[in-house]
């Protein structure tokens, strides 16, 4: 199950936090909804949930926090948005890379994609996948560990009915199963539907948190759908009509020829209909989302009309305080404010007020001179089983609460049936620093040198996975402990975020990462053809060395193709992984790990020595097919030669992947790569000018008089090659350039370990 204490995000400059202590709980075999209209702060509650955003509070996951897990996509399941997989990448083959990164057999995505029923587009690329489909890849990434429990955010958004009817089978199959299921939703209709519980949220408040029988009879009302070619006449005389029976009847205008008129049934407005000749299109029995005209609006973006019993001409809304409503703010009646008293009389028409989808029909706090009842006074009859103070910010109450002519609740307002009563931190178990709340006495004139009064630890024992946790009852103040100490010991502990975790089998994720698409293939392409037609071109302008012709690399080039796609294909390791971040989907950051940072040197270092060898020989072979034998020649001192040229071709590979690794671009790892040769070749053969290579050449020699030893199978030869290899200015450059982003890489991994 899921357990949330105390959620609380940070607030931005002056705006307050976007979720403010909310706490509540999803149990196994379940469906909980999270419903809450836009900007209502479901997104952020689910992503402190996941540790995915700074803030306050706690989230236990079967009894354990998540940064407690130590493999949390085995534990948990997200899926907060569309995938972030590479377009080019195929629908088998991504799945495939995350098996290698969670660490299940490659098998397990073919199963998966039976299970959502993608089997016949497995071999589809991501960038052509429709909505629907998408979700169902992003199930598929969720269910592949095979998780215990599912957070969505929104996962029907942008589906079609019946792809909405089979996520919703699914996320079932799942909780039948004795998973935890958790997701988001703007429409109170579908988690009445679809959810076995519904936790409402405002205004990133907690405002019920009820059973879906208990949600549907209290929180949804039921309507009859119209639709009439004279919708104007059949509203006014459904009006007149209940006007005159004295029954309370509202008809809400809305878009097109549509009605909804609520408080009457299917008979009635048939009967009307009938008798005054209008011809209806639709009459049907429909569930409405919680009063008239809440979370609709008409084409040109204005609220729909309704017809109520009030008043007897039509009258304008006023102005909500600060300017009109923007389009992207939650709709509905921002005060709270329920329909029309069925008492009163008259009618009027006026733009729709009814209350937002996710808010009680009179949610207000009461006047401040409000008692709440002590913890330990007896209960009288007609009083809830359930301890709540009606002071308290969000307290749902009853649909038909009376509310006085100031806005507030009148005296004796009962409480919402079912609902559980939104507790404080303060008094949530588990949350450092709580315990239960002293009597509420009235307030009496402070002495002068009164001291001011704080918490002090009782005897009760921590609480599994707080330390620290404590009840706290009033007692003299300590002179060890300060005010602020106190105030901070109340608030639920600080969400760190963290990085995703490194793969479970990082070799094999990047070798599936990097042959998953054919970026790899046709650079490599481009540069053997490239390089043959330099080899070409500079055999036939002459003044070029033999070994230059074989890497295809003029003088006043920088660099050869094969050194800049090297190059490139190391940048393209790490900057695809920040561009198209599949292995922190969740997350958006990407791990740098020394375990992901070893897998790709490993592969990329072999792709650029499979790149420099095949390099080297198609220019050799294109020589001699086009030129003959002669240049064609293998030079004597191939052996330094091979050895320089590889150790270029890897270190550009390196330097891209270090360098896009620490700037989180493909762009920085390649411009990294030319600024070897075009800023530090020119430094280093400045250092390097004079003895330099004399030393070099006695390195062996001296180093067996050092270490007394004699260098088998040739091994001087080796050494000396090595040597010639740093000596040279490029390998000189290299060495310090990749020494240089190396040191940065760590630097930057350790900053965020400690951050």
């Amino acid at each position: 199950m899921i357990q949330a204490f105390g959620l609380t995000s940070n607030p931005r400059k002056a705006h307050p936090p976007a979720v403010d202590d909310v706490s509540f709980e999803a149990h196994a075999g379940h469906v909980t909804a999270l419903l809450g209209a836009p900007r209502a702060g479901k997104t952020s509650a689910l992503r402190l949930m996941l540790e995915l955003q700074h803030g306050r509070g706690i989230t236990h996951f079967r009894g354990r926090p998540l940064h407690q897990i130590s493999h949390p996509s085995h534990e948990v399941g997200v899926l907060l948005g569309d995938v972030p997989g590479h377009p080019a990448r195929s629908v088998r083959g991504h799945l495939r890379m995350l098996c290698a990164a969670a660490g299940v057999p490659a098998r397990r995505a073919d199963e998966v994609l039976e299970v959502v029923g993608l089997v016949g587009l497995r071999e589809e690329r991501l960038g052509t996948l429709s909505r629907g489909m998408d979700r169902r890849l992003g199930l598929a990434c969720a269910l592949l560990p095979d998780p215990h429990t599912l957070v969505l955010d929104a996962p029907t958004d942008g589906l079609s009915a019946r792809e909405a009817r089979w996520l919703h089978d699914m996320l079932r199959a799942h909780a039948a199963q004795g998973g935890t299921v958790l997701f988001s939703t703007a429409e109170p209709k579908e988690a009445a539907r679809h959810a076995d519980r519904v936790v409402t949220v405002d205004h990133g408040r907690l405002v019920a948190d009820q059973e879906v029988a208990e949600f549907a009879r209290t929180r949804l009302r039921p309507r009859v759908a119209v639709r009439t070619p004279h919708a104007a006449r059949l509203a006014a005389l459904l009006v007149k009509e209940a006007r005159t029976d004295r029954r309370s009847v509202e008809v809400v205008r809305e878009e097109g020829n549509r009605l909804s008129v609520y408080g009457s049934s299917t008979a009635d407005i048939g009967d009307a209909a009938f008798r005054h000749g209008i011809l209806v299109h639709q009459l049907a029995d429909e569930v409405g989302d919680m009063g008239p005209g809440a979370g609709t609006r008409t084409a040109d973006g204005e609220r729909p009309a309704v017809m109520t019993e009030n008043l007897g001409a039509p009258q304008p809304v006023a102005e909500r305080p600060g300017g009109p409503r923007s389009e992207n703010e939650p709709q509905g009646d921002e005060q709270g404010q329920g329909p029309a008293d069925p008492a009163q009389e008259g009618v009027r028409l006026r733009p729709g007020r009814g209350e937002p989808a996710l808010r009680p029909r009179a949610v207000h706090e009461a006047p401040a001179a409000t008692e709440p009842r002590n913890a330990g006074e007896p209960l009288s009859a007609g009083t809830p089983s359930v301890v709540m103070s009606p002071n308290l910010p969000g307290f749902p109450l009853a649909a038909d609460a009376p509310i006085n002519a100031d806005g507030h609740l009148d005296s004796g307002s009962r409480p919402l049936s079912g609902v559980k009563p939104v507790v404080p931190t303060s008094e949530v178990p588990g949350l450092p620093g709580t315990g239960p709340t002293p009597p509420v006495a009235a307030q009496a004139p402070a002495a002068p040198h009164a001291a001011p009064l704080h918490a002090a630890d009782s005897a009760t024992p921590d609480l599994p996975g707080l330390p620290g946790a404590r009840s706290h009852a009033v007692s003299s103040p300590s002179p060890d402990r300060s005010p602020t100490a106190d105030a901070l010991s109340a608030l639920p502990p600080p969400i760190s975020v963290r990085p995703a975790p490194s793969p479970l089998r990082p070799l094999r994720y990047e070798l599936r990462r990097a042959t998953g698409i054919g970026t790899g293939f046709l650079t490599c392409g481009a540069v053997l053809a490239l390089s043959a037609l330099m080899a070409v071109l500079l055999a036939r302008i002459g003044h070029t060395p033999q070994a230059r012709l074989f890497a295809a690399w003029p003088r006043e080039v920088p660099l050869p193709p094969a050194a800049l796609g090297a190059g490139l294909l190391g940048a393209l390791a790490f900057g695809d992984e920040f561009r198209h971040p599949a292995l922190a989907a969740d997350r958006g950051s990407v791990p740098r790990r020394l375990g992901l940072l070893t897998a790709k040197l490993l592969v990329s270092g072999a792709t650029a020595l499979a790149l420099g060898f095949l390099t080297v020989g198609c220019d050799a072979e294109v020589l001699y097919v086009v030129y003959g034998r002669e240049l064609a020649e293998v030079p004597a001192d191939w052996l330094s030669l091979g050895a320089s040229w590889f150790g270029l071709v890897v270190g550009c590979a390196w330097a891209g992947v270090l360098a896009a690794g620490i700037f989180r671009s493909t762009t920085a790892g390649l411009a990294a790569v030319l600024a070897v040769p075009v800023v530090v070749v020119p430094l280093v053969q400045k250092v390097l000018a004079g003895p330099a290579v004399r030393t070099a050449a006695d390195f062996p020699v001296r180093m067996r008089e050092v270490l007394l030893l004699q260098w088998p199978f040739g091994g001087a030869r080796y050494l000396a090659a090595a040597a010639r290899v740093l000596v040279q200015p490029v390998g000189g450059a290299l060495t310090l350039s990749l020494t240089a982003l190396l040191c940065a890489y760590l630097l930057a991994t350790l900053r965020s370990r400690v951050r």
